[in-house]
């Protein structure tokens, strides 16, 4: 069920709200101020709609409203006030409310504001979910024959329970390969739950993957679920696996053994019946040998092991693969009718791109922003497909391959225009490529 926030500096208000949303199986949260209620939005996620009132002491319902879209663009906000205007309603609505109710009001009133808010961003959700798989589309489509027996080993270990390993490198588009195995499983109708594990320090990670009761470390205000618990019935899919520490890996371990675990904290075992999708960009079986990872973590994944091959390996995909990307971006920078010209698909087919889709993606939604006519032009691509393709030494030893890195971090970090652009390129997240920035000393 939604997740709400009341917000009202009078108590009995706030109360029999509270009593009777909760009474209709939502989960709410009640505060008496604006800043209470910015302060639980920090401590908190997970909320779907906030329920204000207008007029409050050192902060209004408007105040908080434009907080709150600034903050998260897609919570929806009912702003209640006793004192309503024409002028007071048609700026809140400016200013992103989704509805502006007046007191007095009946419980079936405002019940009604909240579904229709909650079906908004529920039918807002969708469409993004359809524009992010229109996105997604060219990926699942290929001339690469090794691809096409990629595509159809995955579609048919879909309709099975065994635990799946993906691996490749980084922008081949692991990910949209396990959200398709998802779909194509009995399990579409349940949650596809996704948990980065390169995002968060140990304990956050440890958190959000179990969940949490409340006083188990600084900050755990209440008990919280974790995104285990929210894949119950669907798939949980685990980018870049390798990444968990020692200690998560001998728990997580027991998750897969058993599908059941305990909060952070807590001595209640929870059961959990949830598809297993793991991925990582490194060699697993290397990282076992290293002792860096577990050996018997890696067999319980590697149950069914598919490989994504790197869009050099498929050189027949790129320029189909850039046009139809073309064709998204162009519909999301509001441009039409474009193409390439003869002599930038000749650079695109050339390049090697070691950034594989993901590089690509961004190659083209540059070259779609800056171009000013419909035909794209080679001028209109990154510096980077013009240059050689640098000698690599047969042997490099480590504090040489540490130089490389180094070297084309700056290239990178010099060409972008944003650090999530850089980590996109170099096929990293964000967090990673701060590490790095800070262990070369280039902040």
């Amino acid at each position: 069920m939604a997740k709400l926030l009341i917000v009202d500096d009078e108590k009995n208000i706030r109360a029999n709200l509270a009593a009777f949303f909760e009474g209709r199986g939502y989960e709410v949260r009640t505060a008496e101020s604006g800043q209470q209620a910015l302060a639980l939005l920090s401590e908190e996620d997970g909320f779907d709609l906030v329920l204000t009132d207008y007029r409050m002491a050192e902060m209004s319902g408007y105040e908080l409203l434009r907080h709150v879209r600034g903050r998260d663009p897609d919570l929806m906000v009912i702003l209640m006030t006793a004192y309503a205007t024409v002028e007071g309603a048609v700026a809140a609505m400016k200013a992103g409310a989704y509805d502006y109710l007046t007191k007095p009001f009946s419980l079936d009133q405002v019940e009604h504001a909240v579904e229709r808010a909650l079906e908004t961003r529920r039918l807002r959700s969708e469409v993004r979910g359809l524009r992010d798989t229109l996105d997604e589309g060219p990926f699942l489509e290929s001339r690469s024959p090794a691809m096409r027996r990629l595509f159809e080993d995955a579609e048919r270990v879909a309709a099975s329970e065994a635990t799946i390993l993906l691996t490749g490198e980084s922008g081949t588009g692991k990910n949209v390969l396990a959200r398709q195995i998802h779909l194509w499983s009995p399990r579409r109708e349940k949650a596809f739950v996704v948990i980065n594990c390169t995002t968060l320090s140990e304990q956050l990670l440890e958190s959000e993957l179990f969940g949490h009761v409340k006083g188990a470390f600084t900050g755990a205000i209440k008990d919280k679920p974790g995104r285990l618990e929210v894949a119950n019935g669907g798939t949980v899919f685990l980018d870049e696996i390798a990444d968990l520490s020692s200690a998560l890996q001998a728990k997580f371990l027991r998750f897969v053994q058993e599908q059941s675990f305990e909060r952070v904290g807590g001595e209640s075992t929870i059961h959990v019946e949830a598809r297993i999708i793991a991925a990582s960009n490194r060699d697993l079986p290397g990282e076992v040998a290293a002792h860096h990872f577990r050996e018997d973590l890696f067999y319980r994944l590697n149950v069914i092991a598919l490989r994504l091959p790197s869009l050099r390996e498929r050189a027949e995909d790129i320029l189909p693969l850039a046009e139809r990307l073309l064709a998204a971006a162009a519909i999301r920078n509001h441009r039409s009718q474009l193409r390439f010209a003869a002599d930038a698909q000749a650079v695109l087919a050339k390049y090697r791109w070691p950034g594989n889709v993901r590089e690509l993606r961004n190659a083209v939604e540059r070259a779609v922003v800056i171009s000013r006519s419909d035909l794209i032009g080679p001028e209109c691509l990154p510096d980077v497909l013009f240059q050689p393709p640098s000698a690599t030494p047969a042997a490099p030893s480590a504090s040489s391959l540490e130089e490389l890195e180094r070297e084309q971090i700056i290239r990178v970090l010099s060409e972008s225009p944003t650090l999530q652009d850089a980590a996109e390129t170099l096929g990293i997240n964000v967090t990673t490529l701060w590490r790095k920035r800070k262990r070369y000393k280039l902040e």
